[in-house]
């Protein structure tokens, strides 16, 4: 069975449905995994993404930030959320897939956001980059995110950290800026190894090509100098990493009417 999954920050759902639904008839994923949705689940969109064809929809979210969403056209067998440091400000949520979509090994499947962190890097003078640096380390920690042997799982979303050298357009200019500190990016790869997580796009894509997904709005022209992030990750499981078949960053919905400064992100996967 081919899946397709899609992760894609889109900052606000509702604003943008008509982008997000131009996507889906173009690229016609099963699964797509949102971040930022800044909507109530008793506001969410569901009947027109019903119309597009995805009945099933587990949420996260909360009024105005945040918010985790699943949409799906296969049924779950369960949903799940999890709270880090103590905070209820809806950053994660999980599914599994298993008897119901016809799947005969179970496939699990995590949407973040991982908070952005603010502006200063400095935990002592920032209590967001605190908080920040603390979910990282959460992730690490946190047991169900540590799949070993056969465990097919799925971690996706917005981590907001651009851990690699060329995950970013200037690696000297961007030390100190945050989303690739040294230390969120150490914290970040720690997550990743402790988990035993395979990178999907630096498994496709050789670590000395440029790789990005976020271009800030502050820029006139996203496409001038191309000063772009990769924020947002697809990682899966050891027992997943010869299942991927194609990665995909469409880089065009950036130039979109009235974009996210977030793009999706599409791994294709035989399981």
């Amino acid at each position: 069975m081919r899946l397709v999954l899609t992760t894609w920050n889109i900052n606000s759902v509702r604003l943008r449905i008509d982008l997000v639904a131009k996507f889906i008839k173009q690229a016609r994923p099963d699964v797509l995994c949102l971040q930022e949705t800044k909507c109530i689940d008793d506001a969410f969109p569901l009947k027109r993404f019903k119309r597009l064809g995805y009945e099933h929809v587990a949420l996260n979210g909360q009024k105005g930030y945040h918010g985790v969403a699943v949409i799906s056209k296969l049924p779950f067998e369960n949903t799940n959320v999890r709270t880090f440091c103590d905070k209820v400000d809806s950053r994660h949520i999980s599914v599994s897939f298993g008897e119901k979509a016809q799947l005969a090994r179970p496939l699990v499947l995590h949407n973040f956001y991982v908070p952005a962190g603010g502006d200063i890097p400095d935990p002592a003078l920032n209590p967001k980059f605190e908080h920040k640096l603390q979910f990282l380390d959460e992730m690490k920690a946190c047991e169900p995110l540590h799949p070993r042997g056969d465990d097919r799982h799925i971690l996706v979303g917005d981590l907001n950290v651009a851990p690699q050298e060329n995950d970013v357009w200037s690696h000297k200019q961007l030390l100190k800026v945050v989303s690739h500190t040294p230390i969120e990016c150490e914290k970040l790869l720690a997550a990743q190894t402790h988990g035993e997580w395979v990178d999907v796009a630096r498994e496709r894509i050789p670590m000395a090509e440029k790789v990005y997904t976020w271009w800030s709005y502050r820029a006139a022209d996203w496409t001038v100098g191309d000063r772009g992030r990769r924020l947002d990750h697809i990682w899966v499981s050891r027992a997943l990493k010869d299942s991927v078949t194609d990665f995909r960053i469409l880089r065009d919905a950036r130039s979109w009417e009235r974009p996210s400064d977030h793009v999706p992100v599409t791994v294709t996967l035989d399981v």
